[in-house]
């Protein structure tokens, strides 16, 4: 079979399956790369290459997973987050490209050239290396309640080479007598009875890592909260929320104490990011990059 007539087969296949996919196309081709180690590109350059018995095997065995709902990135134990190759598993959520917005915003900031910064709840460890593969003078530290989270973001920050501090905590539990120029988190955010969550990939990413109470909002209250007991004077909080609660978020900040307090929006037009300073005790000036 040629390479456009399995991409053909691959996303019928996957159309009028359980993955509930978005992008059969797109899930067609990765899986087929991945089978044959090559681009994309190279698919569509080499249309008529003829695949062979092995690798036909190979790319049905993960057509037929895809078929019954398993992500692509759990297939193959990889996503790319911030041109970052990151490992994935099915004990963390897999990370998503609006996620790099929380990334973009916390460059943004005026910040320490030698910024100690906090990732709260970080999973693959994906902002937290995107944070420090972008300021390798930031000493980034990286917590998780799982050990097993913690075990993947350890060994993806030795993998990339990136110092990244990665420890087990549900989040300030273990973080005694420290503060931060910068917190981030991208927290569970959804309400329990959101039917989104028997829907896609969702349905097998770990539900703590996905859903809180109060409607989705439990998680965020705790950190606008305590955050402010572990930042500098003058240091940001960053939090990633649902599409329905930047309002909310922002009125939390403002009621904590913080100022500055803003929202930005993702990559689909929706405010999916708010931020403020904490800037009671205010310091001195300093060095910022």
């Amino acid at each position: 079979m040629q390479i456009q007539a399995w991409l053909r087969h691959a996303r019928t296949c996957i159309e009028a399956s359980q993955a509930a996919s978005a992008t059969p196309q797109l899930d067609a081709e990765v899986l087929l790369a991945h089978v044959l180690s090559c681009s994309r590109t190279y698919l569509h350059t080499w249309p008529d290459k003829v695949l062979d018995e092995q690798q036909l095997k190979s790319a049905e065995g993960l057509l037929q997973q895809r078929a019954t709902g398993l992500p692509v990135a759990h297939l193959l134990g990889e996503r790319e987050f911030w041109s970052l190759p990151l490992q994935v598993n099915a004990s963390t959520l897999i990370p998503r490209p609006d996620t790099e917005c929380l990334v973009e915003q916390a460059l943004q900031l005026s910040l320490p050239a030698q910024a100690r910064v906090l990732d709260l709840g970080t999973g693959t460890g994906a902002i937290a290396l995107a944070l420090k593969s972008e300021r390798p003078r930031w000493q980034v530290v990286a917590v998780d309640k799982t050990i097993d989270a913690v075990k993947l973001a350890q060994a993806n920050a030795a993998r990339l080479g990136l110092a990244v501090e990665v420890q087990q905590s549900d989040w300030f539990r273990n973080i005694a007598d420290q503060r931060f120029d910068l917190i981030v988190s991208n927290p569970p955010y959804i309400d329990a009875r959101d039917p989104h969550l028997q829907q896609g990939d969702v349905r097998f990413e770990p539900h703590s890592a996905l859903v809180a109470g109060a409607s989705g909002f439990a998680d965020l209250a705790t950190i606008i909260t305590t955050a402010r007991s572990y930042l500098n004077a003058n240091g940001w909080l960053v939090l990633e929320h649902g599409w329905q609660q930047a309002e909310r978020c922002r009125l939390a900040l403002h009621e904590a104490g913080y100022g500055q307090v803003q929202s930005q929006r993702d990559y689909a037009n929706l405010e999916r990011i708010t931020f403020g300073q904490w800037e009671s005790d205010k310091g001195s000036e300093t060095d910022v990059e």
